[in-house]
């Protein structure tokens, strides 16, 4: 299992922390998540676990894109994907800027829902990207029907800029400042970065 490279605690869910990927250790469960009922807009629903590692050996190999595998109290609990949206994703779709930064995230699906998991675990993600100084906004573009996530993005400080279209998806094109998501998240305590 690799280092972890960045941890902060919640008071509703306890501590999470993130992890680079393995491709071949994590397919498995990563697996198990991506093709659940509930990440239809991860368009994955019928891969293989061969499938999977495959895709994540070309994330975490590829110079513009990474994955990371989210813990919460040491168990595999949320993916996250990180890219550069000027060379990947959106790629002439929109006016990049210096400093931007392209992110996916998932959480595993839960028999038991805990209130303030989904947002616990954005908020980690979020503010795992902005521990690096180099990151000044943060880009999504989810599926323009994903609308749990829209609420999502919005709470945590992302504002709409409008529809892209992508060859998979109609996306609702968001961006979040680190100041937006300061003021939105009131953020005393930050997590930390541990590499």
């Amino acid at each position: 299992m690799s280092a972890l490279l960045f941890r902060r605690h919640d008071e509703r869910v306890g501590e999470l922390a993130v992890r680079r990927l393995d491709p071949e250790a994590d397919a498995p469960t990563v697996h198990a998540w991506v093709t659940h009922p509930k990440a239809v807009f991860w368009m994955m629903r019928d891969a293989t676990v061969a499938d999977v590692a495959k895709e994540y050996r070309e994330i975490v190999g590829h110079p513009h894109r990474d994955a990371f595998l989210g813990l919460v109290n040491g168990r595999p609990a949320f993916l996250a994907e990180s890219y550069d949206p000027a060379r990947v994703e959106l790629a002439g779709l929109y006016e990049a800027r210096d400093g931007d930064v392209g992110m996916h995230f998932l959480c595993a699906p839960a028999g038991t829902p805990v209130h303030g998991f989904t947002r616990a675990v954005i908020t980690t993600v979020m503010e795992f990207l902005f521990a690096d100084p180099a990151t000044r906004r943060v880009v999504v573009e989810p599926d323009v029907r994903n609308t749990a996530v829209h609420a999502l993005n919005a709470a945590v400080g992302f504002e709409v800029a409008g529809m892209v279209a992508k060859p998979e998806k109609d996306a609702l094109l968001s961006f979040c400042t680190r100041e937006r998501f300061l003021a939105a998240t009131f953020l005393a305590a930050p997590g930390e970065a541990t590499a």
